[in-house]
């Protein structure tokens, strides 16, 4: 697991990570010190509205039995954000990917048809159907911000993700978040967890500035003084937070 403030490409955690990961889920090796019962090793890397990690793991699944799935908590967003909303977005991501949806799965969604108006399935129904479908094939979790889901629900998700990798041992999650949700994580989620923190590098953030400069809409409003002092500040400001 890891537990970080990621805001930009991490290049040499990331491509170890993987390895690692892969080798770890295909039960060939384990990292050194690590129990080879039921270790977690968390690790998702964000680069604008992408994820190096989503994005190599996506990949590398391609003509294989792998499923893949992701979520990104926003702040700005948490009253939409509950603990059912994303779990039942990993457990729609999941569906999607399979040949054929299990019978249970159909089964239970008919039934809540039944009911007046329909109604929503409840999170421990979720919980149910993504531990049934994650035993179908190993399963990548990824959730990105953790740390800006409300503090109520996060205790939810991650009991509920903790029930997910006990009852499906295929299943890998990889988290980032503040340093300071950790010991939360590591209450919450069985087996033990592994935490990485990782900063971004102020190559990266400069690189990352340059390239959304190049970008902009309005090129004749910069000059080469304001782009200096843009390049020159926000660094600066990252680093501090």
């Amino acid at each position: 697991m890891v537990v970080g403030k990621v805001n930009l490409r991490v290049r040499r955690y990331f491509a170890t990570a993987i390895r690692g990961l892969e080798k770890r889920i295909s039960g060939k090796r384990h990292c050194p010190g690590e129990k080879k019962s039921r270790q977690r090793t968390l690790f998702l890397t964000s680069f604008h509205r992408s994820s190096l990690v989503v994005d190599t793991l996506c990949d590398r699944a391609r003509g294989q039995d792998i499923a893949v799935t992701c979520f990104y908590f926003d702040f700005a967003a948490g009253k939409e954000q509950t603990p059912g909303s994303m779990l039942g977005a990993l457990l729609k991501q999941v569906v999607n990917g399979l040949d054929r949806i299990p019978e249970e799965i159909v089964q239970e969604f008919v039934e809540q048809k039944k009911v007046i108006g329909g109604r929503s399935l409840r999170l421990d129904q979720i919980v149910g159907m993504l531990v049934a479908v994650t035993s179908l094939k190993p399963t990548f979790i990824c959730v990105d911000a953790l740390d800006e889901c409300a503090v109520r629900d996060r205790a939810k998700i991650l009991i509920s993700l903790g029930e997910i990798i006990q009852k499906s041992p295929a299943t890998r999650v990889f988290l980032t978040g503040r340093p300071h949700i950790h010991g939360e994580v590591e209450t919450r989620l069985p087996g033990g967890v592994a935490a990485v923190p990782v900063s971004p590098w102020k190559g990266d953030i400069i690189y990352y500035i340059r390239r959304r400069l190049e970008e902009d809409p309005s090129p004749d409003e910069m000059d080469s003084s304001l782009e200096m002092e843009i390049v020159n500040k926000i660094p600066e400001t990252v680093s501090e937070m």
